[in-house]
């Protein structure tokens, strides 16, 4: 698909071009201006901050129905807290490649982590810190330091907390706006539990919360079980969440993470059950960003711009008037009135009366994605009537009484034509694996992969022949989908019959 003349000639690359597509348009659309002098950071611009916040709200009201109760913690961690989390890492990663348990190591036997990844503060003005302390590139050991002057007894559990934040890593691959980035916008919840059961319906809860923002920013997305290799080695396990890009590659917006009660016996997170027994915490952590942004970005643009899923546009209604040289105060009146209107039922809405031809802000609109254009015109007036062009390319008129109820109609049919787009790039860009035949240390495959698709696979295969296939493929595993195959089919190696569904993939 060739781009529009109308893009050409406004200098918008085609979106076949994704990577000059994806940069030009989070700029061009005003959501951030990248020419901030520090790399990876970017300035979030009104259009592109209120979109975002559009977005926490989504999530702060997933947050209230599910009784997580929200805080705000420090940016800044000591040194020692760091050292502590590094070395429990360290000694979990140590003893899932040894296959023991965590109790049979010791804390100090190793120390890694995210050491080189943290911004380091070593001064305060010019005097130098006995402690120096970093900016938080996730608040875990921030988090878990207060968790045990908080939590005495059973009664004190489930607790369940979150923020929305600013968290910091020094990445040193290519940055992308929303996608990877220095500075990054971070949702992230930390729950304790008296259990692992009680920590595993937690779990459930998060996917099912996953499951109601994706809904309402729609876009379908592949959910895995990571494998034990691409698991944080905090985590007992870690489930993802990834959206297939207009590339075929994946990029993981979210993840939520079962911690067992690893992390509180490291820092010492305790309660007195009901025979006044002490017990160590189950922990959950489910954690989303900015990429969410990027993702919509990617997913619903076109060569035109932007197009804004109803529930987070900004504006989500435009009205532009069409005025001529007779009758153009009274166009204006009724514009404001349906403003007025609009506003009262809580629903966004811009007149635009800027003195420019309104091609010029249909152009303007296109690109900023707005879901929903109202043009009124003196034809409009006079048959009291106006007319809707969604930004998904329908138009229809409706009559001026009908107001409200015909933009709830036009705003429903966007979301719908979103939806059956997405789904169906979505289902387009996955594929069957070809049946690989693996002899010793050998391994074929039927046919080669593709760039630009997801392999769907079943497999019951071991760890040792994942990692020849990602080998072979240049592919990465992106693990097991938590909705497997209804009925068994055979895996692509062995032969054997298997309920497990598996990605492979490019990602981001």
């Amino acid at each position: 698909m060739s781009k529009s003349p109308a893009a050409a000639k406004r200098g918008i690359p085609s979106k076949e071009n994704f990577k000059e597509w994806y940069p030009f348009m989070v700029e061009a659309a005003e959501l951030v201006d990248k020419r901030y002098p520090i790399k990876g950071m970017d300035v979030w611009r009104p259009y592109g901050w209120k979109t975002m916040r559009l977005i926490d709200n989504l999530t702060h009201d997933e947050m209230e129905r599910t009784d997580h109760e929200e805080v705000n913690f420090p940016l800044l961690i000591p040194e020692d807290l760091l050292d502590k989390e590094n070395k429990l890492v360290s000694l979990l990663k140590k003893a899932r490649e040894a296959g023991v348990d965590p109790s049979e190591l010791r804390l100090e036997d190793d120390v890694e982590g995210f050491a080189k990844e943290v911004y380091w503060i070593k001064h305060a003005g010019e005097t130098k810190l006995d402690k120096p302390m970093f900016l938080r590139p996730t608040s875990e050991t921030a988090m878990y330091t207060m968790f045990p002057l908080w939590i005495r007894s059973h009664a004190d559990l489930p607790l369940k907390t979150y923020q929305i934040v600013n968290t910091f890593r020094y990445e040193t691959k290519q940055t992308r706006s929303f996608i990877r980035v220095r500075e990054i916008h971070f949702f992230e919840a930390h729950t304790a539990h008296v259990d692992e059961d009680d920590a595993t319906r937690q779990i459930n809860e998060d996917l099912e919360i996953v499951k109601n923002l994706m809904e309402k920013l729609n876009f379908p997305v592949i959910v895995t079980k990571r494998p034990v290799w691409d698991t944080f080695p905090g985590a007992w396990y870690t489930i993802a969440i990834d959206v297939i890009m207009p590339d075929g590659r994946t990029l993981q917006v979210a993840s939520v993470h079962h911690y067992r009660d690893q992390w509180a016996k490291a820092f010492d997170v305790k309660y007195e059950d009901d025979s006044g027994d002490q017990k160590y915490v189950h922990q959950t952590t489910y954690g989303m960003s900015e990429r969410l942004l990027g993702a919509t970005v990617a997913t619903h643009g076109d060569d035109k711009g932007l197009i804004m899923p109803p529930s987070i546009a900004p504006i989500q209604v435009v009205i532009v008037p069409i005025l001529s040289k007779d009758g153009s105060e009274e166009i204006i009146s009724a514009a404001n009135q349906m403003v007025k209107e609009l506003k009262l039922e809580k629903i966004r809405v811009k007149l635009d009366d800027r003195d420019i031809r309104p091609g010029q802000k249909y152009y303007d609109w296109e690109i900023k994605g707005v879901p929903l254009r109202i043009e009124l015109g003196p034809r409009d007036l006079k048959s009291n009537s106006f007319m809707c062009a969604r930004r998904t390319g329908e138009k229809s008129s409706y009559n001026l009484q009908e107001l409200i109820s015909s933009v709830r109609k036009e705003l429903d049919l966007v979301n719908e034509h979103m939806k059956e787009r997405a789904k169906s790039h979505f289902n387009q860009h996955i594929k069957k694996m070809p049946k690989v035949e693996i002899t010793g240390s050998t391994i074929s495959l039927e046919q080669k992969l593709e760039d630009g698709f997801v392999y769907e696979m079943a497999f019951e295969g071991n760890d040792a022949e994942a990692e020849m296939i990602e080998k072979e493929t240049g592919f990465s595993l992106l693990g097991e989908s938590t909705s497997p195959y209804s009925e068994k089919r055979k895996c692509v190696v062995t032969g054997k019959p298997t309920h497990n569904k598996v990605f492979l993939a490019k990602t981001y």
